[in-house]
């Protein structure tokens, strides 16, 4: 997260309370303040679609709480009733119906007339992987990795289906909202998404190998090489949340559930 984000809603949010501010003003506070942390608290950036859905919650949630008693409706009606009928407040409360309908015909303005143009440049959607990466401390050589539970589909069924269902829990519990309940790509947050999120069905994965899955899963957007930039990928790098072996199993529940095979390791001939 941005610290210097978080500390300034901090600061603010502590002002109001040595000043002792009224249900309005919190109330205020509180949405603003979960936007701007929406919006610029976090690194990774989050859709702007993500954003409009949790700000409706908060909003819905703000509501019925200064809804919810007598005494809490009167606080926040007190304020606005003065605003709306005290004579000296006349000039401010002109500027506000003016300035609100003014706000939203320019927002509509400038969203229509948004230039279409094509990129300034191309895009790589599957770059060239680095030969060796480092995951929790371990380094992995991309170029010999092996799924390490890939063996067992021939010497243990048991057991190689259990880390498949570890996998598509893992997958479920995290990728779904991008990547979709059918792994096609089309998951809730697709539509703020650029690029879009990888379909797993369309046969791509079977073309890469799977220790390229396990570099770009671990290191994420931020970890996408200069040379293939400018990217835009809100990916995390789910090293931070992940264990190595849960990384493998949602590998190997990608391949199982598409029916792929990762493409084999090209050896190399010897003369």
């Amino acid at each position: 997260m941005n610290i210097l984000v978080v500390l300034a809603v901090a600061i603010v949010f502590g002002l109001l309370r040595f000043r002792r501010a009224g249900l309005l003003a919190w109330a205020g506070a509180w949405w603003v303040g979960v936007y701007v942390l929406l919006r610029f608290g976090f690194s990774a950036p989050i859709p702007a679609s993500v954003v409009s859905l949790y700000m409706g919650i908060v909003s819905i949630a703000l509501l019925a709480y200064v809804s919810s008693s007598e005494e809490r409706r009167d606080e926040v009606s007190r304020p606005l009733v003065r605003f709306m009928t005290e004579k000296r407040y006349t000039a401010l409360l002109g500027a506000t119906v003016l300035a609100i309908p003014a706000l939203a015909a320019a927002n509509v303005y400038v969203r229509m007339n948004v230039p279409l143009e094509p990129p300034l440049f191309s895009r790589t959607v599957h770059p060239a992987s680095p030969s060796e990466i480092t995951v929790h401390d371990k380094k992995i050589d991309l170029d010999t990795a092996e799924n390490p539970f890939l063996r067992l589909e021939r010497t243990n069924p048991g057991e190689f289906r259990t880390h498949v269902e570890n996998g598509r829990r893992i997958y479920y519990r995290n990728c779904v909202f991008c990547h979709g309940d059918d792994l096609s790509g089309n998951g809730m947050f697709v539509h703020g998404l650029d690029p879009i999120p990888t379909n797993f069905t369309d046969g791509t994965i079977a073309g890469l190998r799977d220790s390229f899955l396990v570099w770009r899963i671990s290191k994420g957007g931020p970890g996408l090489p200069e040379e293939g930039g400018p990217w835009d990928s809100a990916m995390p790098a789910w090293e931070k949340l992940l264990k190595e072996e849960e990384m493998w199993e949602a590998i190997l529940f990608l391949y199982d559930y598409t029916g792929q095979k990762p493409r084999a390791r090209e050896e190399t001939a010897h003369q």
